[in-house]
């Protein structure tokens, strides 16, 4: 660990053989957070470890003397010549100490930067020829000089040449990542990058998180943007391993059940079971070595040894077929693994020069909903018209927020408004409350609204939750600067989903907000993989071109819904709770329009940007009902403790509790809460809910 905080580790990992690699961690952390997250959306994957989705496969070449002089050829070649703009110049050769992985990708990846040609060239590249590319970037040392090629070899086979890469007599194993499911079933593989490795997480919530909006100068911020801080609420996670019925998939999974569970939905086996699977010897060797070891012991029997157990992969049978609901409780793994955490914490300290007695304060940085996506099925529509990764602004966000949508999954009875804000157990208070401070927070702390997808892309591309597994790798790659939807629209990385005719009838598409672009993909999940390009297709991108019934089904069961749900909130009244932006976005999701406004309207938008909210009436209300509140708080302490300290009886225990300094500490409070000025010193907060009427 270095006095910046960048980690630097020795590490030998499985797909690089019997290669060490030294792993380099940047001390600067990236928090992500997912609001209001539908059932299936994604909550737990996002602070899920990437790796148990890893499969590992060897480099391999087809002919090893023709593949290796048409790489030769690449590495020696001129590319100063590759820029539309003359006046650009970028001299470093392809294997240059000055040229890392990531740029040769780039380097070998059409850009509208790079003239017809040159990109004509590098189209006309075999993929096979790319990956060999970077497989001698990744392993190349400078000492090689120009004689790299000898350090590269295949082994023979009955006097032939084989096929699996070698360096320096050691096989070149590759790692592929899992990004959805093919028609038939099968796995779609991407190769990962030579130099990606996953990022270190520490999980700060899961389904119940507590968090509080800071003004940006309490927060340290510049722009005097707040900012959101959070804080996991829950010691146990209520998970559901979908993956899990894949033996070895999720090994997390397969170590917390071996280990001893709360467990819901899953078959209890039997002595005779647990033979019957080690007898399987090929299935049972797919299992991780936690799981192995469990049915083991189960298998011999003898004495303290349960009658029954539990396999991760075989969830509860009923009515013959496998649940897909299984449920258990893990321990946060911020507290399994206390090791990680802390060295997070520490390396957070020393990147802020911050002394371990100072509190640690990491506020958010992406604010990232889930969605679940589904295909028509018997009685539930399509809603499948989301493509990976959306921007939305913010009455798009909270249409989103508000309909509580989600697509069929396990959890789920079927498509419909099922969310955190639809569950009483959750919500003791009018859903409208939470709305018009989840409102607030966005609008005073400038948060983008990322959505990402989960479920199905398009009716016919399954994904699960690989998606969601990917969103923090991807964010937590990109700069501030880099993150900003403003600037990914002007670079053409997001686009805005149109409205568009069909059929004679206007279809609201525009109410997906923005969706990712092929540069979006290349540029930053470019970061990841070796071929960006390829994970996700064009009619992945544009789920319209996989078809354009159930797109035009999916964007009107979207619309229906918005509509339905906004006037539940129109008929019980609560409507009247909602501050005056969510209660204009309410009408216009109802009825089309509110005070003459529809959607589009800039008069409208304008009700959520943040100088409009912060010098609003509502919103000065909302402060000044916080002050009255603090201080009718304040004004009980001081008196409760005051009686408390006049009573003789209680003169020792006031002086060992302190009751004299607290009575002081609080009565500074209430004079700050009742002094001018009190109100504009909360701007930037929250505030109160009020009973605002227009």
């Amino acid at each position: 660990m270095l006095p910046d905080g960048y980690v630097v580790e020795l590490a030998h990992i499985e797909a690089d053989g019997d290669q060490w690699t030294l792993l380099g961690t940047s001390p600067v952390a990236t928090s992500c957070h997912k609001p209001a997250t539908v059932s299936g959306g994604g909550k737990s994957e996002i602070s899920k470890s990437i790796t148990d989705a890893f499969v590992f496969g060897n480099a391999y070449i087809a002919d090893f003397a023709d593949d290796m002089a048409q790489v030769a050829a690449i590495v020696d070649r001129d590319f100063t010549d590759r820029f539309r703009d003359a006046s650009a110049v970028d001299p470093r050769p392809l294997l240059s100490d000055a040229r890392s992985v990531g740029s040769v990708i780039k380097l070998l990846t059409p850009s509208p930067d790079f003239t017809d040609g040159y990109n004509a060239w590098v189209e006309s590249i075999p993929h096979h020829i790319k990956e060999l590319v970077f497989v001698v970037k990744r392993f190349y040392r400078p000492e090689w000089g120009s004689d790299w090629a000898s350090h590269f070899s295949v082994g023979r086979i009955n006097g032939r040449a084989g096929h699996a890469l070698r360096l320096d007599g050691d096989k070149i194993t590759v790692n592929m990542l899992r990004v959805g499911f093919a028609p038939d079933g099968s796995w779609r593989l991407f190769g990962l990058r030579h130099d990606f490795h996953p990022a270190a997480k520490v999980q700060t919530e899961d389904d119940i998180t507590a968090s509080v909006v800071v003004p940006g100068d309490v927060a340290g911020r510049e722009d005097g943007l707040s900012r959101k801080f959070v804080t996991n609420c829950e010691q146990l996670l209520f998970q559901r391993p979908d993956d899990a019925i894949h033996r070895g998939y999720d090994k997390q999974a397969e170590y917390d059940i071996a280990h001893g569970a709360f467990l819901s939905n899953f078959e209890p086996l039997t002595t005779a079971d647990a033979r019957d699977l080690v007898n399987d010897a090929i299935a049972f060797s797919l299992f991780s070595k936690p799981i192995q070891k469990l049915i083991r012991r189960v298998a011999k029997g003898g004495p303290g040894v349960p009658g029954y157990f539990v396999s991760s992969a075989h969830p509860r049978l009923i009515n013959g077929a496998r649940s897909k609901n299984p449920r258990y409780l893990q321990v946060r793994q911020d507290l399994a693994r206390p090791r990680g955490t802390a060295l997070a914490e520490m390396v957070a300290r020393l990147h802020r020069r911050l002394p371990m007695q100072a509190p640690l304060r990491l506020p958010v940085d992406i604010v990232a909903a889930g969605r679940r996506n589904n295909p028509a099925e018997d009685g539930v529509p399509p809603l499948c018209a989301y493509a990976p990764l959306h921007y939305m602004e913010l009455p798009e966000l909270f249409m989103e927020f508000i309909s509580s949508m989600t697509g069929k999954s396990p959890s789920t009875t079927g498509a419909g408004s099922e969310g955190a804000m639809t569950k009483g157990p959750f919500n003791a208070l009018p859903s409208v409350i939470d709305l018009n401070a989840a409102f607030l927070s966005f609008a005073l702390t400038g948060y983008d609204g990322w959505l990402s997808s989960a479920g199905v892309i398009g009716p016919n591309v399954r994904v699960d939750h690989d998606i969601s597994l990917l969103v923090p790798e991807v964010f937590s790659r990109m700069t501030p600067d880099e993150r900003s939807a403003a600037a990914l629209i002007a670079e053409g990385a997001l686009e805005r989903v149109p409205d568009f005719e069909f059929g004679g009838e206007t279809i609201e598409a525009s109410r997906l907000g923005y969706r990712m672009t092929s540069k979006f993909q290349s540029k930053y999940f470019g970061r990841i993989f070796m071929h960006p390009h390829v994970v996700f297709s064009e009619n992945m991108l544009k789920p319209e071109l996989q078809d354009a019934d159930a797109y035009v089904a999916s964007v009107r069961t979207i619309v229906t819904t918005h509509r339905r749900v906004a006037q539940s909130y129109i008929d019980d009244g609560t409507i009247a709770l909602a501050v005056p932006p969510i209660r204009a976005l309410l009408e216009i999701m109802a009825t089309g329009e509110s005070a003459g406004m529809t959607l589009g309207d800039e008069r409208f938008r304008r009700l959520f940007d943040r100088e409009d909210v912060l010098n609003s009436d509502w919103y000065r209300a909302r402060l000044e009902a916080q002050c009255a509140s603090d201080a009718m708080h304040q004004r009980n302490a001081v008196a409760s403790m005051t009686r408390f300290v006049e009573e003789p009886t209680n003169a020792a225990a006031a002086e060992r509790l302190g009751i004299r300094t607290r009575i002081e500490a609080m009565q500074a409070g209430l004079d700050a809460s009742t002094s001018p000025g009190a109100a504009d010193r909360l701007s930037g907060t929250l505030g109160r809910q009020v009973t605002w009427q227009l």
